[in-house]
C-alpha cells in the first residue's frame, strides 16, 4: 500500500519543488479536531506539529508527509481546502508549515518592528 500523502511528499521533493500543498476537505489543521475545544493551527514549524498527536486514519499522514517535506527541503507545505489553493500558496489560509530558521527571522523582524 502507498501512502499517497508521503508519495507526493517525496514526489515534491524529487522535483526540487518550491512548497508542498495536500489539499484536503478541511480549512486548517486543527487540534482538537471534533471536539469544541477544536482549535485552528495557521503558521507553525515541525517541531510543534510533532509535538502533537493526530490521527493516523486522519490528518496524521497529511502533517507527517509536510513535515517530511519541510525537513528535506527546508521549504514550506500547506495543509488546507481544496478551493482555497491559491490563497494556501500565499500563506492566507490553512495551515503552513515552514522551516523553522523562517519562523525566527519572521519573529525577529515583527519584534523589531513593533519595538
Amino acid at each position: 500500500m502507498i501512502d499517497k500523502d508521503l508519495a507526493s511528499a517525496l514526489l515534491a521533493q524529487d522535483l526540487g519543488a518550491d512548497a508542498l500543498l495536500i489539499l484536503t476537505d478541511v480549512a486548517n489543521v486543527e487540534t482538537g479536531f471534533g471536539t469544541d475545544k477544536a482549535q485552528p493551527i495557521g503558521h507553525t514549524t515541525v517541531a510543534a506539529l510533532r509535538a502533537l498527536e493526530f490521527p493516523s486514519g486522519s490528518m496524521g499522514p497529511k502533517v507527517e508527509a509536510a513535515c517530511r517535506f519541510v525537513e528535506a527541503t527546508g521549504k514550506p507545505a500547506m495543509i488546507g481546502r481544496l478551493d482555497a489553493a491559491v490563497d494556501l500558496l500565499r500563506g492566507t489560509c490553512g495551515t503552513v508549515i515552514d522551516p523553522e530558521d523562517s519562523v525566527a527571522i519572521e519573529e525577529q523582524l515583527a519584534a523589531a518592528q513593533s519595538g
